[in-house]
């Protein structure tokens, strides 16, 4: 582009203006040449073969098969597929007890945190202690991570459970499990998938600020669910929305029990308090790990020794022993609600993939090691598929759990294996234990456990920084508190969708000055030091240039040369002789 007749000089890709010996100047008189080497010819098959890997196999994974003889390529596929044979060949007992350790104690969370989400999706307790035995079991073998602990999630439970009741009552035993089991299996199915054809790209349409609002949302209403519990409530809405909750609360007044109220109180701050030391105190993780197991055993022996039943403080029940028994007559895939189990299942394997894969990368990220995101969707989906035919509901690896894993000093996927080894020990022993357990106290667990999820601070933070990301998360939130949980993730996707679309099509451009002694060109929006050059016009393109914003770019330039111009003039400076575009697409 050109002002006022004159040139405008340019720069090849390979010399950044930072990085240019010299700074340009008015007096330059001669246009720099530079040689650019012709692009290799390649036929259009090579052409698309190049793109296909660049797209789908940045890693190039086939590379440390190359040159190898047949039995180590046998040796490494084996290491590739199945972890556990690459970590299993150095095991010892050093790890052992380490890892023992870390399982035993996730597995006193993993057990009362099991029975408290399968309520929360409407299924019967049972459920969770399967849904903690079987996916951990599957994950320690194909997993990546070496602290993810699995199990069922509050965010995936509460999805199912909305999703579900909205079609199928929980009073329907029979139909709501098999409903259930069948978008477990569709999860499965959608997660491996997207882990088989490499397209784990797509839950990055997720982002942070839109999760944060999401989860914020669905915490507060997860928490305004469990007043049915607290208050002793029988009769409560089974919609999931703020308005018709707080009027189902208020409706029932007369069913509120003086009795549940104390006991769920009196529970629910101790488990807080316990919580609140083990984050002001790391090394006391146990303390947190430990609360739910220990409200759970001192509750019921205070709802046995009181007969608390039969005081208006409804207990668990019944609870069957043994291990999993088969479900896969109970997957139906053809029928009057397959289409709700496919939404079901995409929409809670969704966010149980990505709180899995996040949650991975975090402390994977603490210990300096990878975890491939394409096999932890394959692990996690098949966790769900071999889940669906063992009575199991959607799993994935869970911040808490794995946070307490994490600090208890595991080593690697083995204290799943443990942790499952607890759990069908439980199953196998102590069901009857449960039996007089309070449900007040499963609500207590998951309020405890789903109130950090609401982060006030990152909100915060995100108003400050990015208005629009702020925006984004506040919509999330709302959607979700006054709509309903499927709407509330849709406007999630769609604002991230949204966003990206804007910064494709409006990129920002910043006029770019000289940092004083250097040859440094910077935003002078953000370096104050930075100084202009005389006569020129630098202008930073901080976004590739596509077909979608190249007529953006062409107007938004010339009003940037126009309102130069104008502060020209006003300032009586030299004239504008030439333009500057630096598309190297960097944040400055």
């Amino acid at each position: 582009m050109v002002a006022n007749s004159k040139r405008v000089e340019c720069f090849a890709d390979d010399t950044d203006l930072e990085a240019s010996p010299r700074q340009p100047t008015p007096d330059m008189t001669a246009m720099d040449v530079h040689k650019v080497a012709v692009l290799q010819d390649r036929t259009g098959l090579r052409s698309f073969r190049h793109g296909l890997g660049e797209v789908f196999f940045p890693d190039d994974p086939l590379h440390r098969f190359k040159n190898k003889p047949f039995v180590r390529k046998v040796v490494l596929a084996l290491r590739y597929f199945f972890p556990i044979f690459d970590w299993g060949a150095h095991y010892n007992l050093k790890l052992l007890k380490s890892d023992a350790v870390a399982g035993i104690t996730i597995a006193s969370l993993a057990i009362p945190q099991g029975i408290s989400y399968a309520k929360l999706a409407g299924l019967p307790p049972i459920i969770g202690l399967y849904s903690s035995f079987v996916p951990p079991l599957i994950y320690s073998v194909l997993g990546s991570s070496r602290d993810l602990a699995c199990g069922p999630l509050s965010i995936a439970s509460l999805v199912m459970g909305s999703m579900l009741r909205d079609v199928v009552s929980p009073e329907d035993t029979k139909e709501y499990l098999e409903v259930a089991f069948t978008a477990t299996f569709f999860a499965g199915v959608f997660q491996a998938g997207l882990g088989i054809l490499r397209l784990g790209f797509i839950i990055d349409f997720l982002s942070k600020p839109t999760l944060t609002g999401f989860m914020g949302g669905a915490a507060v209403l997860v928490s305004l669910q469990q007043l049915k519990g607290l208050l002793g409530i029988v009769h409560f809405t089974t919609k999931m929305a703020i308005i018709p909750v707080l009027k189902s609360v208020f409706d029932n007044r007369n069913e509120w029990s003086w009795q549940a109220v104390v006991m769920g109180l009196s529970f629910l701050v101790l488990l807080l308090t316990a919580r609140h030391i083990s984050t002001i105190r790391p090394k006391l993780f146990w303390v947190s790990a430990a609360a739910p197991l220990t409200s759970v055993i001192i509750s019921t022996i205070i709802s046995f020794v009181f007969r608390s039943h039969e005081k208006g403080i409804s207990t668990i029940g019944f609870l069957p022993e043994g291990v999993n028994p088969s479900s896969v007559s109970m997957l139906h895939l053809k029928g009057p609600h397959s289409s709700l189990a496919l939404k079901t299942g995409i929409v809670s394997g969704l966010l149980a993939l990505t709180e899995g894969i996040a949650v991975g990368r975090t402390f994977a990220s603490m210990k300096n090691y990878q975890i491939d995101g394409n096999k932890e969707m394959v692990a996690v989906g098949s966790m769900n598929l071999f889940g669906s035919c063992a009575s199991c509901y959607v799993t994935s690896g869970g911040f808490a759990r794995t946070a307490i894993n994490f600090n208890a000093g595991c080593k690697t996927a083995a204290t799943n294996i443990i942790m499952a080894s607890v759990v069908l020990f439980t199953m196998l022993l102590l069901m009857p234990l449960f039996h007089y357990t309070p449900n007040v106290i499963l609500s207590a667990i998951i309020i405890s456990a789903v109130i950090g999820l609401v982060d006030v601070r990152g909100a915060i933070l995100l108003w400050k920084v990015d208005k629009f990301d702020f925006l984004a998360c506040m919509s999330a939130f709302l959607g979700v508190l006054l709509l309903s949980v499927p709407i509330g993730l849709m406007i999630s996707v769609g604002i991230s969708v949204l966003k990206i679309l804007f910064h494709a099509t409006r990129p920002n451009i910043a006029v770019m000055g000289n940092v004083p002694g250097t040859n440094s060109y910077r935003n002078l929006a953000h370096y104050k030091e930075a100084a202009r050059m005389p006569s020129f016009l630098i202008l930073g393109i901080e976004s590739p240039v596509y077909f979608t914003n190249s007529v953006y770019l062409q107007e938004r330039i010339l009003r940037w040369i126009r309102e130069e111009e104008e502060r020209i003039t006003n300032s009586n400076e030299s004239p504008l002789k030439c333009i500057i575009l630096d598309m190297a697409g960097k944040w400055r």
